[in-house]
């Protein structure tokens, strides 16, 4: 599920974020438990480990490094550089909550850099990675779907708004699955109402998704079940006039003749 985007982009935040600089060697000492030994060190020497790290495929050491950057020198201007370093290199060691952590931190302290958009995408990207099955709590979707919304509100022309948008529309199918699922659950325990409300809420906050000629189908399937006819011919006939070639529209139609419901006068 990861974005090329998000893949295809490190070179680019590279080569924006570093300056030119004569790699000295790791000098930020890491144990294997990613943990850097305190070493005062220049800020160009520990930035060089860093991107040292990185290069060889090392995330979880760059990200350290980075991150000691700042804490050894947390007033210079390579400090700011570090923070949206640490969050990609968290990234690339699917580290995705510090991911998270890191590029939040970077926008709450520049919010109008010129690579926040990159930022808010990492955020939106490490929520979507991480969306569970739709029998789960729902909370890291909708997560997901806000971040990445966030990449589209604000920066609609960037190169991360057109995979936002994309990974947005799966999102929102994403929850309208977990929807249904309650839907179906309600209208197996016969508590029709319960089940008309969920089935609604499909049609009406996610009607792009894949899930709605079904939405309309069980919406019909519902209404006849508590005698309210003329609902049930119109989630049918809105099922039939979008959806005319769904085998969801099939069985609505074969429920209309089967009770012989009319058309409301």
């Amino acid at each position: 599920m990861a974005s090329k985007y998000s893949l295809l982009n490190a070179a680019n935040i590279v080569k924006q974020v570093m300056m030119p600089l004569l790699i000295t060697g790791i000098l930020v000492s890491c144990s294997s438990t990613d943990h850097v030994k305190y070493e005062e060190r220049s800020v160009t020497e520990i930035y060089d480990s860093a991107l040292s790290y990185l290069n060889k495929g090392q995330y979880k050491f760059a990200a350290v490094a980075f991150d000691e950057v700042e804490r050894q020198h947390p007033y210079s201007s390579w400090a700011r550089r570090s923070q949206l370093m640490s969050a990609y290199a968290y990234y690339k060691a699917k580290k995705l909550d510090q991911t998270i952590l890191a590029a939040e931190r970077f926008l709450s302290l520049h919010p109008g850099n010129k690579d926040a958009a990159y930022a808010y995408y990492l955020i939106g990207i490490s929520h979507y990675l991480q969306i569970a099955d739709v029998r789960r709590d729902q909370k890291t979707t909708e997560l997901a779907m806000n971040a990445l919304s966030e990449v589209v509100r604000r920066f609609p022309f960037s190169k991360y708004a057109a995979d936002a948008k994309m990974k947005i529309d799966l999102t929102k199918d994403h929850l309208a699955g977990k929807e249904m699922r309650i839907g179906r659950f309600y209208q197996n325990k016969e508590e029709y109402f319960a089940a008309i409300s969920r089935f609604e809420n499909v049609i009406k906050a996610y009607g792009t998704t894949s899930h709605v000629p079904e939405a309309l189908h069980r919406l019909t399937e519902c209404y006849l079940a508590v005698g309210i006819l003329p609902e049930a011919y119109r989630s049918a006939a809105v099922l039939g006039a979008n959806y005319p070639k769904s085998k969801w529209y099939k069985f609505s139609y074969d429920l209309m003749q089967k009770y012989n419901v009319q058309k409301p006068k």
